[in-house]
């Protein structure tokens, strides 16, 4: 049984089986990042207030530092521009929000590319696969045995499976750390609404105050 037809194809399905790997170790590094990252938000948020209306700022910023994620961050960025103008506090809670978002979303790509070339290396496994089957077939004829001719065809069929195989959970991977970052995000925006509500609110009522002592 002739076994050279599986030559050109054994370097895609290696390329396939490493991208998978690849694959899977990102996927495994960002779900537990965005475990470490997702708070709740809710509890943090009212808690971090309450301590702020006391005026406790610095009980306020070691909290922000002692909890991981996205929105403590937002917070301890807000409470550090608490005394700029609201366009400036605003700059800098969008501008943290995007330094987050992008660091939740960093080697996303990679999953992303993986479901996206696996099934072209598969195809293009079998296509090379098919080509050296017509090649033998060509080389043997007309001595030809049915059974070199369907090694090959089985193997080129095979990186297709593999392909897919591949290809498939990484869609699913890509879609629930999307959806996993989505949520982070939510929280995120709300953090950020209710800060510069307190603040707004703060700001007016010292004001107000300032205007009476007047």
């Amino acid at each position: 049984m002739d076994f050279s037809a599986l030559r050109s194809i054994d370097p895609v399905m290696w390329v396939i089986v490493a991208s998978g790997v690849i694959a899977l170790i990102v996927f495994i590094e960002r779900s537990l990042h965005l475990h470490r990252a997702r708070i709740r938000s809710e509890d943090f948020v009212n808690g971090i207030i309450n301590i702020l209306s006391r005026g406790n700022v610095d009980e306020a910023l070691a909290i922000c530092d002692e909890t991981p994620g996205p929105v403590p961050f937002i917070f301890k960025t807000a409470i550090k521009h608490r005394r700029d103008q609201f366009e400036v506090l605003r700059a800098a809670l969008d501008e943290a929000s995007a330094g987050e978002v992008s660091r939740m979303e960093r080697r996303l790509v990679v999953v992303a590319t993986v479901a996206q070339i696996a099934p072209l290396l598969g195809l293009l496994g079998t296509i090379l696969g098919m080509l050296d089957s017509v090649m033998v077939l060509q080389a043997q004829a007309p001595l030809l045995q049915s059974a070199d001719l369907l090694v090959g065809l089985r193997g080129a069929l095979t990186t297709t499976a593999a392909g897919l195989m591949v290809a498939i959970p990484c869609y699913a991977a890509f879609n629930h750390l999307v959806v996993r970052i989505d949520r982070i995000v939510l929280d995120m925006e709300r953090a950020t609404t209710e800060v510069l509500s307190f603040i707004t609110q703060n700001a007016a009522a010292d004001v107000s105050e300032d205007n009476v002592n007047a």
